[in-house]
């Protein structure tokens, strides 16, 4: 079972489940608004995911320690240097509205990772978006609400409405759900001055804001227009699991709880939507 576990780690490490959770978030996009199934679109979510997440994780580990990279490590850079180049190549066949667009969330990727802010602004040993007070949830919601709303529409030119805005807006909403379960499972690390959602109000009161995020992503379905009892069901099912992911969710659990199990539920989300 050493070398199951070993993989799992990969898997996890390598940022691909978190490219499948975007990519299934796309799915859902495309299956709500009726688009065929977008290859190109789908596909560079993916590697870019892959790409940025990577990215942003070892960024300061490849630049000061290069040369004594541990063995995994050189091979995740490896691979995510393959998923640059697809992602380039999946960048090439989309629309040029579209490139406009990816644009604007890759600025804000690498803003979030790049240390540009001056001294009087950053509150730790970086010098980027990430360590601003409490910016974190915001920027990974609102990129993650973009590339998954976003992008899968405007590269299948379908006219921006109410129901899309609505729509970004409750991906928003679920990925800022979503990330509670890690900012708790977080909390034991992570620097005080970074002044997370658990750090400011404490568990208790965290996982209630989780429980107030899940009923307004549930009721922002019934704001959409031309709306389906089947997508309802699948959003109520989606809430459900959602919330029971943040009320047991803990600074002491196994760490496959929020990496692997949270993260896993918009692929179930997508799943439930193509069945």
């Amino acid at each position: 079972m050493k070398w199951l576990k070993q993989f799992l780690d990969f898997y996890l490490n390598s940022s691909i489940h978190v490219a499948f959770a975007v990519y299934a978030l796309s799915v859902v996009t495309l299956k709500r608004f009726g688009v065929i199934y977008d290859v190109n679109v789908l596909f560079f979510n993916f590697f870019a995911t892959i790409t940025g997440y990577n990215f942003v994780k070892y960024f300061g580990i490849a630049k000061w320690h290069h040369r004594s990279l541990a063995k995994w490590l050189k091979v995740i850079q490896v691979f995510s240097l393959l998923c640059f180049l697809l992602m380039c190549f999946f960048t090439l066949k989309l629309q040029e509205e579209t490139l406009i667009t990816i644009a604007i969330f890759a600025v804000i990727t690498f803003l979030y990772a790049i240390p540009f802010l001056p001294k009087t602004w950053y509150l730790d040993t970086q010098q980027n978006l990430r360590d601003i007070s409490g910016l974190k949830v915001y920027v990974i919601a609102l990129v993650w609400s973009g590339v998954t709303v976003v992008l899968p529409l405007v590269n299948n030119k379908v006219a921006f409405s109410e129901t899309v805005i609505i729509t970004v807006a409750q991906h928003f909403v679920f990925v800022m759900a979503l990330m509670l379960p890690f900012e708790i499972r977080d909390l034991r690390y992570d620097s005080i001055k970074l002044a997370t959602i658990p750090q400011k109000i404490g568990i208790k009161r965290t996982k209630v804001v989780g429980f107030g995020l899940v009923l307004l992503f549930y009721f922002l379905e019934y704001f959409k227009d031309n709306i389906q009892s089947n997508y309802l069901l699948i959003t109520f099912v989606i809430s459900l699991m959602l919330a029971m992911f943040i009320y047991f969710s803990g600074n002491n659990r196994n760490k496959y709880y929020a990496s692997f199990w949270v993260e896993a539920l918009p692929i179930i989300w997508m799943l439930l939507m193509l069945v």
